[in-house]
């Protein structure tokens, strides 16, 4: 029998290599425009380009894992996710490098929410599950903080491109350690495709991403800014009168009947939209405003890597034994503060201030994730656990996709005061998901599956 540890190592490892490619990528940014003479609006697609895949079509890649098994399609996003890597790294425009990070996202939608169902399959105790995913979750918040240091010192050193082919050893390893170590796994029922279900959520991604990024260039009353938004619309629509219809949607909706699993997919976009916010700024600021090399800017966040180290381990291990409240309010009131913080920066603000500051964004990222991910998750059946880590992860990338959008879009100090208002939005979440209200709807909602697998409710409480 494979070893679970090692297993768990191998997930991890997956998970730092496609979450760090997004944060890594924005220390970048400067240089990337300077050699291939980027927009404002084409350095934005080059992160959004990848969390958008992430975020249309996490849940097409656990569904299909489900379906084909769990160990071929993580191989199978491993050696995409490897292509899309070399191709950036050999890019000679924005526009190809773009094309690009489309391709290496196809791979990672393979790699987390897939990742995420192989460590809830492979660690089936509710005590060590909840360790397990607070370990994996940890992942997922160390490589947004330590991508920018990593990347800094490859921009420094080897120029952009590093940020890229870096990946292609790593995934090597990776695809061997798979092999070796990961079994295989299905759900005991496939979920059947949803083509059209597919369709509509990167439509309605894809319309209101374009038009946020495109506003400040065109007018948000511009007819075609009001066309994709009205296409959004449309699609949303859409969703709501097509998947219920469907005995397998690809959004399954009932989910949503639990407090718990809605609470944390909002929050979790809306935290993720805060961090998209504050790497893409930051990384520029530090670059355009103050003048730092890449390497320099990249340490300046080395606090931020620190905290989330020291504290997502033991956010983990607090979740399991004490649930999920204190760690989301905590998480919750330290973005507020950071966003407030963050708006009366200014071009000869003190150094040792801006560290302050990004310290208060280490402890939201050390604290938001395990919590996320955990209460996704917990109360679920088996054959659900694809689906619901899916929608956890889409509730990320999407709030990250939004986050560097809004960044673009809002000038000044008024995108800090939205950071600030997504922080007072996951304390609220916080609070209101993980009562016994919203324990007693998650109960209820995983009633529907279990009854389904003729498994019993209440062997899969929610822990918090």
């Amino acid at each position: 029998m494979k070893s679970p540890a090692l297993v768990l190592a191998v997930c991890c490892v997956s998970i730092v290599v496609a979450v760090m490619d997004i944060s890594i990528v924005t220390v970048a940014l400067p240089s990337i425009r300077r050699d291939l003479g980027a927009s404002v609006s084409g350095l934005q697609w080059t992160v959004d380009a990848y969390t958008l895949v992430l975020a249309g079509f996490l849940v097409l890649a656990g569904s299909t894992a489900d379906r084909f098994g769990r160990k071929r399609v993580f191989l199978t996003g491993l050696t995409v996710f490897g292509l899309g890597s070399l191709l950036c790294s050999v890019a000679p425009g924005i526009g190809w490098l773009i094309a690009a990070r489309a391709v290496q996202a196809v791979g990672g939608t393979m790699l987390n929410p897939v990742a995420l169902a192989i460590v809830v399959t492979t660690f089936p105790a509710p005590a060590d599950r909840a360790r397990a995913i607070g370990v994996f979750g940890s992942m997922s918040g160390l490589a947004l903080a330590l991508g920018p240091i990593l990347g800094g010192a490859l921009v420094d050193g080897l120029g952009w491109r590093a940020v890229f082919w870096v990946n292609v050893p790593v995934i090597a390893v990776a695809i061997v350690a798979t092999l070796r170590f990961v079994p295989e796994s299905r759900a005991a029922r496939p979920r059947r495709f949803d083509p059209l279900g597919q369709v509509l959520v990167v439509l309605v991604l894809g319309c209101v991403v374009e038009a946020i990024i495109e506003a400040p260039r065109l007018g948000w009353t511009s007819p075609v800014i009001l066309g994709l938004l009205l296409v959004a619309g449309l699609g949303v629509a859409g969703l709501r009168r097509h998947e219920p219809r469907r005995a397998d949607p690809l959004l399954e909706l009932r989910l949503f009947r639990s407090v718990a699993f809605s609470g944390a997919i909002v929050t979790a976009l809306f935290a993720l939209c805060g961090f998209g916010v504050f790497l893409f700024v930051t990384t520029q600021y530090l670059q355009d405003t103050r003048g730092m090399t890449a390497l320099t800017a990249g340490l300046c966040l080395l606090p931020v890597g620190v905290l989330v180290l020291v504290l997502s381990p033991r956010t983990g291990r607090l979740v399991g034994t004490r649930g999920p409240r204190l760690p989301v309010v905590v998480a919750g009131v330290a973005l507020a503060l950071g966003g407030a913080a963050s708006a009366w920066l200014g071009p000869a603000t003190p150094l040792p201030l801006v560290l302050a500051v990004s310290l208060l964004f280490g402890v939201f990222l050390g604290t938001v994730n395990p919590p996320i991910t955990n209460t996704a998750v917990s109360g679920m059946p088996a054959s659900m656990a694809g689906v619901a880590g899916s929608l956890a992860s889409a509730g990320r990338q999407t709030g990250t996709t939004l986050g560097v959008a809004l960044a673009g879009a809002i000038t000044g100090a008024g995108v800090w005061w939205l950071v600030a208002a997504l922080g007072v939005g996951v304390l609220a979440l916080g609070l209101l998901s993980t009562g016994r209200r919203a324990a007693a709807t998650a109960r209820r909602a995983a009633a529907l599956f279990a009854e389904v697998e003729g498994e019993p409710v209440s062997l899969r409480r929610p822990t918090g």
